[in-house]
């Protein structure tokens, strides 16, 4: 890739992000994503960067920490997808939503807020990106009513695990998952569903380049298979 001399602009030049930064942690994530996502992928960050001085749409300001910070952490979870149907809810400014479908055009994504600031932002870079293959929508995960069941409902520090199946469970089709992006390991909140009759639980480690200092963790939620 001949992207050394892209970068996206900061409020100073100490910030500028390359979007070689964005393709070499990529790498270190073990993903090797055409040139044509990666300069997608940059052009989200300075829009986000850009719509983030006039609207509050991210704790990360600079976007140096956003290829780390929104699109590394999202990229993380890549793997864990199953299914052509994702939803992520509590999307936000569009994460991980946004990053996961200009790396997986095959699948069809809906990136769900309530906050309609957020959504407007979301709306404007699927537009701007030209994502045949996601929608976003402005609506409370449990007032969502698609008609039918997802793959993958992934959200992102969303909410404790126990709430997340209260607010999603009628989203996960028949043999989809729940993946919750976590911080620390959640083991309190896994013990208040240990005894779940309904969903078994898996977690994951995830390492994301720039963010070693921190954890992350994924949980994949299924429900139990009814013994014949």
């Amino acid at each position: 890739m001949h992207l050394v001399d892209d970068f996206l602009p900061g409020q100073q030049a100490g910030t500028r992000v390359t979007a070689a930064q964005i393709a070499t942690g990529a790498a270190a994530l073990g993903q090797q994503l055409p040139e044509q996502s990666v300069r997608q992928l940059a052009t989200l960050l300075s829009e986000l960067a850009h719509w983030n001085r006039r609207i509050n749409l991210t704790a990360i300001r600079e976007p140096v920490n956003m290829v780390s910070g929104h699109i590394l952490d999202s990229l993380a979870v890549r793997p864990h997808l199953c299914g052509p149907r994702v939803i992520d809810i509590g999307t936000g400014a569009g994460f991980p939503g946004l990053p996961l479908a200009i790396t997986e055009p095959d699948m069809e994504f809906v990136l769900l807020d309530s906050n309609g600031k957020k959504i407007s932002f979301v709306q404007h870079m699927i537009g701007e990106l030209g994502l045949s293959n996601a929608r976003a929508v402005k609506a409370r995960a449990e007032d969502y009513a698609p008609g039918s069941g997802f793959d993958t409902v992934i959200a992102r520090a969303l909410a404790s695990v126990p709430r997340l199946i209260e607010l999603s469970s009628d989203l996960v089709g028949e043999d989809g998952q729940l993946l919750a992006l976590k911080g620390k390991n959640p083991v309190a909140e896994l013990e208040q569903i240990s005894t779940s009759p309904t969903w078994v639980y898996s977690v994951t480690e995830l390492h994301v380049p720039g963010l070693e200092a921190h954890a992350r963790h994924v949980v994949a939620l299924r429900r139990k298979q009814s013994e014949s």
